[in-house]
Protein backbone atom coordinates (compact mmCIF):
# COMPACT_ATOMS: atom_id res chain seq x y z
CA UNK A 1 0.00 0.00 0.00
CA UNK A 2 2.23 3.00 -1.12
CA UNK A 3 -0.32 5.53 -0.15
CA UNK A 4 -0.42 4.35 3.36
CA UNK A 5 0.94 7.32 5.42
CA UNK A 6 3.40 4.79 7.23
CA UNK A 7 5.84 7.56 8.20
CA UNK A 8 3.22 9.54 10.31
CA UNK A 9 1.74 6.22 11.91
CA UNK A 10 5.18 5.63 13.33
CA UNK A 11 6.48 9.45 13.98
CA UNK A 12 2.88 9.50 15.90
CA UNK A 13 3.96 6.56 17.86
CA UNK A 14 6.98 7.52 18.18
CA UNK A 15 6.15 10.37 20.48
CA UNK A 16 3.80 9.36 22.55
CA UNK A 17 4.81 8.43 25.93
CA UNK A 18 4.04 4.84 25.82
CA UNK A 19 5.27 4.38 29.58
CA UNK A 20 7.09 0.73 28.80
CA UNK A 21 10.48 0.55 28.91
CA UNK A 22 12.74 -1.20 26.19
CA UNK A 23 11.79 -5.48 25.76
CA UNK A 24 14.26 -6.90 27.69
CA UNK A 25 16.04 -8.46 24.57
CA UNK A 26 16.83 -4.74 23.46
CA UNK A 27 17.59 -4.20 26.46
CA UNK A 28 20.23 -6.66 26.41
CA UNK A 29 21.67 -5.89 23.21
CA UNK A 30 22.17 -2.82 24.06
CA UNK A 31 24.30 -3.97 27.02
CA UNK A 32 26.28 -6.49 25.69
CA UNK A 33 26.26 -6.50 21.57
CA UNK A 34 26.94 -10.60 21.84
CA UNK A 35 24.85 -12.65 19.51
CA UNK A 36 25.50 -15.50 21.86
CA UNK A 37 23.64 -14.02 24.59
CA UNK A 38 20.77 -12.42 22.31
CA UNK A 39 20.17 -15.86 20.10
CA UNK A 40 19.93 -17.64 23.88
CA UNK A 41 17.88 -14.94 25.54
CA UNK A 42 15.41 -15.06 22.64
CA UNK A 43 14.66 -18.45 22.92
CA UNK A 44 14.25 -18.07 26.63
CA UNK A 45 11.59 -15.20 26.05
CA UNK A 46 9.26 -17.54 23.40
CA UNK A 47 5.91 -17.95 25.73
CA UNK A 48 7.21 -16.13 28.33
CA UNK A 49 6.90 -12.50 29.61
CA UNK A 50 9.93 -9.97 29.97
CA UNK A 51 9.86 -10.40 33.87
CA UNK A 52 10.29 -13.69 33.62
CA UNK A 53 12.64 -13.58 30.65
CA UNK A 54 15.07 -11.20 32.31
CA UNK A 55 15.89 -12.80 35.23
CA UNK A 56 16.00 -16.35 33.64
CA UNK A 57 18.19 -14.99 31.36
CA UNK A 58 20.70 -13.46 34.06
CA UNK A 59 20.67 -17.04 36.01
CA UNK A 60 21.53 -18.32 32.86
CA UNK A 61 24.46 -16.23 31.57
CA UNK A 62 26.08 -16.92 35.15
CA UNK A 63 26.65 -20.43 34.33
CA UNK A 64 28.14 -19.69 31.29
CA UNK A 65 27.99 -16.91 28.26
CA UNK A 66 29.84 -19.42 25.72
CA UNK A 67 28.59 -22.59 23.93
CA UNK A 68 31.31 -24.51 25.34
CA UNK A 69 30.86 -23.12 28.86
CA UNK A 70 26.92 -23.84 28.61
CA UNK A 71 27.46 -27.43 27.04
CA UNK A 72 29.64 -28.22 30.01
CA UNK A 73 26.77 -27.66 32.44
CA UNK A 74 24.48 -30.41 33.71
CA UNK A 75 20.80 -30.13 32.00
CA UNK A 76 19.50 -29.81 35.35
CA UNK A 77 21.46 -27.18 36.51
CA UNK A 78 20.18 -25.18 33.02
CA UNK A 79 16.67 -26.13 33.68
CA UNK A 80 16.83 -25.03 37.21
CA UNK A 81 18.49 -21.93 35.97
CA UNK A 82 16.02 -21.05 33.46
CA UNK A 83 13.08 -21.63 35.82
CA UNK A 84 10.10 -20.43 35.44
CA UNK A 85 10.47 -19.73 31.88
CA UNK A 86 7.31 -21.13 29.02
CA UNK A 87 8.79 -25.32 28.20
CA UNK A 88 11.74 -24.84 29.93
CA UNK A 89 12.74 -28.12 29.66
CA UNK A 90 12.49 -28.13 26.07
CA UNK A 91 14.35 -24.95 25.94
CA UNK A 92 16.98 -26.82 28.06
CA UNK A 93 17.69 -29.27 25.78
CA UNK A 94 17.49 -26.78 23.06
CA UNK A 95 20.27 -24.91 24.79
CA UNK A 96 22.68 -27.64 24.53
CA UNK A 97 21.59 -28.53 20.93
CA UNK A 98 22.57 -25.13 20.07
CA UNK A 99 25.68 -25.22 21.64
CA UNK A 100 26.40 -28.39 20.32
CA UNK A 101 25.92 -27.19 16.82
CA UNK A 102 27.81 -23.84 17.39
CA UNK A 103 31.09 -25.77 18.40
CA UNK A 104 30.88 -28.29 15.41
CA UNK A 105 29.52 -26.04 12.57
CA UNK A 106 30.53 -22.62 13.10
CA UNK A 107 33.63 -22.40 15.27
CA UNK A 108 31.57 -21.68 19.11
CA UNK A 109 30.29 -18.80 16.89
CA UNK A 110 26.69 -17.63 16.02
CA UNK A 111 25.92 -17.87 12.68
CA UNK A 112 25.29 -13.67 10.60
CA UNK A 113 22.71 -15.18 8.29
CA UNK A 114 19.15 -16.34 8.24
CA UNK A 115 19.97 -19.38 6.10
CA UNK A 116 22.33 -20.67 8.88
CA UNK A 117 20.43 -19.27 12.04
CA UNK A 118 17.45 -21.21 10.66
CA UNK A 119 19.28 -24.08 10.65
CA UNK A 120 19.90 -24.30 14.50
CA UNK A 121 17.51 -26.36 16.74
CA UNK A 122 14.63 -24.21 17.66
CA UNK A 123 15.04 -21.20 15.78
CA UNK A 124 12.24 -19.68 14.19
CA UNK A 125 12.11 -16.67 12.09
CA UNK A 126 11.57 -14.05 14.63
CA UNK A 127 14.41 -15.21 16.68
CA UNK A 128 16.62 -15.38 13.93
CA UNK A 129 15.80 -11.72 12.84
CA UNK A 130 16.36 -10.29 16.29
CA UNK A 131 19.51 -11.81 16.37
CA UNK A 132 20.82 -10.17 12.54
CA UNK A 133 19.15 -6.91 14.06
CA UNK A 134 20.47 -6.42 17.56
CA UNK A 135 23.38 -8.74 17.08
CA UNK A 136 25.32 -8.11 13.89
CA UNK A 137 23.41 -4.71 13.04
CA UNK A 138 21.91 -6.28 9.98
CA UNK A 139 18.57 -5.19 8.24
CA UNK A 140 15.71 -7.49 9.26
CA UNK A 141 12.25 -7.07 10.31
CA UNK A 142 11.13 -9.27 13.60
CA UNK A 143 7.55 -9.62 13.34
CA UNK A 144 5.95 -11.10 16.94
CA UNK A 145 2.24 -11.27 17.51
CA UNK A 146 1.68 -7.55 18.13
CA UNK A 147 3.57 -6.60 15.28
CA UNK A 148 1.46 -8.91 12.68
CA UNK A 149 -1.67 -7.87 15.05
CA UNK A 150 -1.42 -4.05 14.65
CA UNK A 151 0.25 -3.82 11.06
CA UNK A 152 -2.81 -5.89 9.74
CA UNK A 153 -5.20 -3.81 12.31
CA UNK A 154 -3.83 -0.12 10.54
CA UNK A 155 -4.49 -1.87 7.20
CA UNK A 156 -1.18 -1.27 6.22
CA UNK A 157 -0.98 -5.09 5.26
CA UNK A 158 -3.44 -7.38 4.45
CA UNK A 159 -2.15 -10.93 5.55
CA UNK A 160 -2.68 -14.16 7.83
CA UNK A 161 0.31 -15.47 9.14
CA UNK A 162 3.63 -13.55 11.10
CA UNK A 163 5.48 -15.04 8.23
CA UNK A 164 3.35 -13.35 5.98
CA UNK A 165 3.32 -10.32 7.44
CA UNK A 166 7.18 -10.38 7.53
CA UNK A 167 7.34 -10.98 3.97
CA UNK A 168 4.91 -7.96 2.87
CA UNK A 169 6.62 -5.76 5.20
CA UNK A 170 9.70 -6.39 3.74
CA UNK A 171 8.46 -5.56 0.30
CA UNK A 172 6.36 -2.34 1.50
CA UNK A 173 7.88 -1.26 4.64
CA UNK A 174 10.94 1.79 4.03
CA UNK A 175 13.97 -0.04 4.99
CA UNK A 176 14.79 2.94 8.08
CA UNK A 177 12.68 1.75 9.73
CA UNK A 178 13.02 -2.01 10.13
CA UNK A 179 15.11 -2.23 12.90
CA UNK A 180 13.15 -0.48 15.01
CA UNK A 181 9.68 -1.35 13.87
CA UNK A 182 8.90 -4.65 16.13
CA UNK A 183 10.30 -2.27 19.40
CA UNK A 184 7.84 0.53 18.70
CA UNK A 185 4.84 -1.86 17.88
CA UNK A 186 5.63 -4.22 21.01
CA UNK A 187 5.60 -1.31 23.23
CA UNK A 188 2.40 0.46 21.40
CA UNK A 189 0.04 -2.86 21.82
CA UNK A 190 1.12 -3.52 25.22
CA UNK A 191 -0.23 0.09 26.23
CA UNK A 192 -2.42 1.30 23.46
CA UNK A 193 -3.39 -1.37 20.56
CA UNK A 194 -4.46 -4.14 22.81
CA UNK A 195 -5.27 -7.57 20.84
CA UNK A 196 -8.43 -7.37 22.59
CA UNK A 197 -10.18 -3.63 23.62
CA UNK A 198 -7.82 -1.67 22.25
CA UNK A 199 -8.06 2.54 23.29
CA UNK A 200 -8.68 4.24 19.75
CA UNK A 201 -10.00 6.55 22.14
CA UNK A 202 -6.37 7.43 23.35
CA UNK A 203 -4.83 6.50 20.02
CA UNK A 204 -2.38 8.96 18.48
CA UNK A 205 -2.83 7.14 14.79
CA UNK A 206 -7.26 6.55 15.42
CA UNK A 207 -7.60 8.88 12.45
CA UNK A 208 -5.05 6.82 9.98
CA UNK A 209 -6.49 3.28 11.23
CA UNK A 210 -8.86 1.29 9.69
CA UNK A 211 -9.58 -0.65 12.84
CA UNK A 212 -10.07 -3.97 10.90
CA UNK A 213 -10.80 -7.23 13.18
CA UNK A 214 -12.03 -4.01 16.02
CA UNK A 215 -15.25 -5.60 17.59
CA UNK A 216 -14.40 -3.60 21.00
CA UNK A 217 -12.78 -0.66 22.37
CA UNK A 218 -12.44 1.52 24.61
Amino acid sequence: MASFPIDEVLRRIRRTPLRRSAPVLTQMAHRHRDPFRILLACLLSLRTKDQVTAPASARLFRLGTTPRALLACARAKIARAIYPVGFYRTKTVRIHEICRDLLAHYGGRVPATMEHLLALPGVGRKTANLVLIEGFRKPGICVDTHVHRISNRLGYVRTRTPEQTEMRLRAILPRRHWPRYNELLVSFGQTVCHPTSPWCSRCPVASLCARRGVTHSR
